[in-house]
C-alpha cells in the first residue's frame, strides 16, 4: 500500500487554545482510522508562548520582516518554550486523542541548520538534510511531533521560522504540505479570501502592502516549497479541523499556492 505523507504545520496560536489542538489531533485521528493510507507529521511554532516567556524574564521581543531576532542570551527561553513546553503540551494532547506521538526537533527529523543572517543573531534556516528518523517513525506508526529548534554541524543553536522548517521537512519526505493558520484564508485588499495564488499575484500582493509581516513569510515559504515539491501548497485554518479532512480527500479549501 502506498503512503501519502501530509507534513502539517501548527502555529503557536493552537497553543493557547487546548480545545483547538484537542480538535485537530482528533480529526487526525479519524482521518487515520478511515484511511490507513495516510500519515502525518505536524511541525510548530509557538510564538506567543516565546513572547511570554521573553517578557517574563525581562526581556523585550524584536522581529525583522516577520522572523524573530533572537540573540544568543534569549535562546534558552527560546529553546525552553519551543522545544520543551509547546512540544509536550502538543504531545500530551495527541495522546488523549489516542495517537502515537513522538516529540523532536528539527536535527532528529534530518533538518541540519546554518545561520540565516547576523543581524538576526541565532535566527536558522534549514540546509541539506542528515538521516533523519521521521521515515522509521512513520512506520511505526507514530506522529513526529516537531519543534522549530534547530541545530548545527558546528554545534550552534538555532531558532528557525516554523513555516520554513515544515517546508524543508515536506522537502525531505517528498509530502504534501498544509499551512494551518488563524485565517481562513489568505486575504485580498477587501478582506476576502483568495482561492489560489501564483508568484506573479504574491509579488503584486506584497509589493501593495496587502500581504506584510507573518503572512507574507508563509506565503514566500509555501511558493517557494510549491515550486521544490512542484505540487501546490495549502494555507487553512486551524480554527476548523474539518478543513484537514477535505484537503486530504482533495477537495480545495483555504489558499493553494502554485508552483
Amino acid at each position: 500500500m502506498l503512503m501519502k505523507t501530509w507534513v502539517i504545520k501548527v502555529g503557536g496560536a493552537v497553543l493557547n487554545t487546548e480545545e483547538a489542538a484537542s480538535e485537530l489531533f482528533l480529526k487526525m485521528a479519524e482521518i487515520i482510522s478511515h484511511s490507513s493510507e495516510n500519515q502525518f507529521v505536524l511541525v510548530h511554532g509557538g510564538g506567543a508562548l516565546v513572547d511570554r516567556w521573553l517578557s517574563d524574564a525581562g526581556f523585550a521581543s524584536a522581529k525583522h520582516q516577520g522572523l524573530r531576532i533572537s540573540p544568543k542570551e534569549q535562546m534558552p527561553y527560546i529553546i525552553g518554550a519551543l522545544a520543551g513546553c509547546a512540544n509536550k503540551q502538543l504531545m500530551a494532547q495527541a495522546i488523549v486523542a489516542n495517537l502515537q506521538p513522538f516529540g523532536c526537533s528539527l536535527y532528529e527529523a534530518g533538518i541540519v541548520t546554518k545561520q540565516k543572517l547576523k543581524a538576526l543573531a541565532q535566527v536558522g534556516e534549514c540546509t541539506a538534510g542528515s538521516d533523519g528518523v521521521l521515515p522509521e517513525l512513520l512506520a511505526m506508526g507514530k506522529l513526529p511531533v516537531v519543534s522549530s529548534i534547530g541545530i548545527g554541524n558546528d554545534g550552534q543553536l538555532f531558532n528557525v521560522n516554523a513555516d520554513e522548517a515544515a517546508a524543508a521537512i515536506a522537502s525531505e519526505l517528498n509530502a504534501e504540505l498544509i499551512f494551518m493558520t488563524d485565517v481562513e484564508a489568505v486575504l485580498d485588499a477587501e478582506k476576502k479570501s483568495l482561492h489560489q495564488l501564483d508568484e506573479h499575484e504574491i509579488e503584486q500582493l506584497i509589493a501593495t502592502g496587502v500581504i506584510v509581516g507573518g503572512m507574507e513569510v508563509k506565503v514566500k515559504t509555501s511558493l517557494r516549497a510549491a515550486q521544490h515539491l512542484r505540487r501546490g501548497v495549502y494555507i487553512s485554518s486551524w480554527q476548523k479541523p474539518q478543513n484537514l479532512a477535505a484537503l486530504v480527500n482533495g477537495e480545495h479549501v483555504g489558499t493553494k499556492i502554485t508552483p
